[in-house]
């Protein structure tokens, strides 16, 4: 039996699966990750800071400015459309075999591929608000903004987005624990587990399966198991 034989066994055999993605799941949709030579990080050095710092909080509230001309300009990707892996997770959530998505990133394509119980552990682009009055804005009043965005009332409009510096939302991270702990089937994709707190909710995960597909091994790969080293969308295109 080969890997993907595997994976469709697995599948199959579990009604409770919990899916938890990061960077990888979106690099065929053409979004690139942080940390490789093509990611997100080698674009923000030519604004002259580290990228650690430049999507801080402080460098936010600092820098305003310059911080949303490079969130808009390396951060946001609105012509990106959902890839295999986010329709097969919608099609396994509408088949009443997965329960929960859990994705570190930012950029709604989940939602778009027509996923339902998604929680979005760093936030979205898609949700922006007004940090006085708490008044919602799209994300195309963000883009068609000339520097800071402002609200009618006058205060800025800050992305629902977590920075450097901020802490998760502790109400999504319990939600999530709770997904994962009760889970049969744990299927983590697309991602390095090196990010924390994020990372650390694999060690909730309590069931019969751990599943990873991630190009690169990962320190839990002795834990799993299955483990696919191959791109997350071209892994979950084979499922049936």
């Amino acid at each position: 039996m080969n890997k993907i034989e595997k994976l469709q066994e697995i599948i199959y055999a579990s009604d409770n699966i919990v899916f938890f993605g990061g960077a990888g799941v979106s690099t065929e949709s053409g979004i690139p990750d942080f940390r490789s030579e093509s990611g997100i990080f080698k674009s923000l050095e030519k604004y002259g800071d580290t990228p650690e710092r430049l999507v801080s909080h402080s460098y936010y509230l600092e820098h305003t400015e310059e911080f949303f001309s490079y969130y808009k300009d390396c951060l946001i990707f609105p012509e990106a459309e959902p890839n295999s892996a986010h329709y097969t997770l919608a099609r396994l959530e509408k088949e009443g075999k997965l329960k929960a998505i859990i994705t570190q990133n930012i950029d709604g394509l989940h939602k778009k591929a027509g996923s339902k119980n998604i929680l979005e552990l760093h936030g979205s682009v898609y949700r922006n608000y007004c940090e006085i009055c708490k008044k919602e804005y799209n994300l195309d009043f963000i883009l068609e903004s000339e520097g800071i965005p402002h609200c009618t009332c006058g205060g800025i409009i800050k992305p629902d987005v977590v920075l450097y510096e901020e802490a998760l939302d502790m109400n999504i991270l319990n939600k999530s624990a709770q997904y994962i702990m009760s889970a049969d089937t744990l299927i983590v994709g697309g991602t390095s587990l090196v990010v924390y707190p994020a990372a650390g909710l694999i060690n909730y995960f309590k069931g019969k399966n751990l599943v990873l597909i991630n190009k690169s091994q990962t320190d839990y790969d002795n834990l799993a198991t299955l483990v696919i080293n191959e791109a997350i969308g071209e892994t979950l295109a084979k499922i049936k």
